[in-house]
């Protein structure tokens, strides 16, 4: 998650439906923002200086002090220039690995209250970026590509249905971070997502309204209102003055209850990429092993289907009550007898009568 400072150009107010911008506009990164792909040797500095970087997943406070960290990764994600080196794409997912799956893990569970829930979101977000790296490698920002890939299968309704992850994990001890974990499950899944983007992972309204596929009044409205919801069960919220001062205290007690979590058994980054590799061979045999039995079935059926139709013939069945055939009868003894009789006289009868010409 990125750090913002704390001064008046770091956190400026929501702006106005005139300032719109178009949600899928991409900030260019600044010469600051792009590491430098040579290795270099870390030279030990005495505190973080905080950076504006829109491909970083760490939560952290806007104001220096003893508040915790939540980024434990070493090193930050690897920029574009980085990740788009075609000789070494393993160890390229490899880093990005590295710098963002706890910070990612934290930031799901916030959206979910379910320690299992977003460590599946995690394995599966980095599965799809591995499946489609050479998309991801170019990608300005590949820490957000993963990052919306999670929070999309983590915050997807169809995990209702599943009775692993009906119930919720336990609330923290901590009374003020219950109540806050508590305040952010009440929301709407949008408004929760915008709110953590915001004032937690720290994005600009522009780019919180792109990730979450909303314009960027929409995206506004959205984090008004969920600051709204929250600050109604939380007393401390409602204190500051300024949507800025409530913005940096948001991002603070953010960061806090993030870093609170324990830290989950994630699987390694070759796991990743292996599960991920094994999945789509599978699915890959699957979609041939079906189009060669679609195949095989259509030619079966040309071979054996008849040529032309016939109309197969109807079974017999008994029909009774039609009436007796009509016509002559059948002849008795004596109508045989004088049939025989007649025939007889015809033969051998006298001359028929010829008539004479006069």
């Amino acid at each position: 998650m990125t750090r913002r400072s704390t001064d008046a150009a770091a956190a400026p107010p929501l702006p106005s439906p005139k300032e719109r911008r178009n949600p899928r506009e991409a900030k260019p990164l600044s010469e600051e923002q792009v590491p430098s792909t040579k290795a270099q040797s870390p030279a030990p500095t005495p505190a973080p200086t905080p950076v504006e970087a829109t491909g970083s997943t760490a939560m952290a406070p806007t104001e220096p002090g003893p508040t915790p960290e939540l980024s434990d990764a070493p090193a930050a994600p690897a920029a574009p220039g980085v990740l788009d080196e075609p000789d070494a794409p393993a160890e390229a997912f490899d880093a990005l690995y590295e710098s963002c799956a706890a910070d990612l893990f934290r930031q799901t569970f916030l959206l979910t209250g379910r320690r299992n829930l977003s460590q599946e979101s995690v394995a599966r977000a980095f599965a799809l970026a591995w499946e489609r790296w050479p998309e991801v490698a170019v990608d300005r920002d590949p820490a957000s590509w993963v990052r919306a890939a999670a929070y999309e299968y983590a915050m997807s309704p169809w995990h209702r249905l599943r009775r692993t992850h009906r119930q919720l994990d336990p609330p923290p001890a901590e009374p003020g971070a219950r109540a806050l974990l508590d305040a952010l499950l009440d929301l709407p899944p949008s408004y929760r997502r915008t709110l953590l983007l915001y004032d937690g992972v720290g994005l600009d309204l522009p780019e919180t309204a792109a990730e979450t596929e909303a314009s960027t009044p929409a995206a506004a409205s959205r984090l008004m209102n969920a600051r709204a919801a929250v600050a109604e069960q939380l007393s401390e919220l409602a204190e500051p003055s300024s949507p800025a001062e409530q913005s940096a205290l948001l991002h603070r007690q953010l960061g806090a209850l993030a870093d609170a979590q324990p830290p989950a058994p994630l699987p390694s980054p070759d796991e990743v990429r292996t599960g991920s590799e094994l999945k789509a061979q599978k699915w890959t045999r699957a979609a041939v092993s079906f189009t060669v039995l679609l195949i095989g079935l259509t030619l079966f059926t040309l071979v054996t289907a008849p040529a032309r139709y016939e109309t197969p013939p109807s079974p017999p069945q008994e029909i009774g009550g039609v009436p007796p055939r009509s016509g002559p009868q059948p002849l008795t003894p004596q109508d045989l007898k004088l049939q025989k009789l007649l025939r007889k006289e015809l033969v051998q009868g006298p001359s028929r009568l010829v008539p004479e010409a006069g």
